[in-house]
């Protein structure tokens, strides 16, 4: 059985500001270590988040958020040493490289 609840959560904008939203959450299943379980129920008891799902979702989420970033900072590595790409930069600086001293002539 799958239920599915409204909530509001906590996000960021791309500025880093939070932001709430309403979005569509499904109950699921998922087998932790014991030992993770306990610690937990240790920090939420201690106030680390309102609930267990709170603080699994916020460090999901940041997993989640991690990778994609790991995913791009290969992107970015892998562009810095493609010498086609490379080619394309060095061109762009080259055709607007003096686009700043052509503004001010027009003055």
């Amino acid at each position: 059985m799958v239920g599915i609840a409204i909530c509001a959560i906590k996000n960021y904008n791309t500025k880093g500001t939070p932001t709430m939203t309403r979005q569509r959450m499904r109950k699921v299943t998922y087998s932790l270590p014991e030992d993770l379980l306990n610690g937990v129920r240790s920090v939420v008891r201690k106030g680390a988040a309102p609930s267990y799902s709170a603080f699994v979702q916020r460090a999901l989420a940041d997993g989640v958020n991690r990778a994609r970033e790991a995913q791009l900072a290969e992107a970015f590595l892998n562009a810095s040493q493609d010498p086609d790409f490379l080619e394309d930069v060095h061109q762009t600086l080259r055709d607007f490289g003096n686009s700043d001293d052509d503004e001010g002539r027009d003055r």
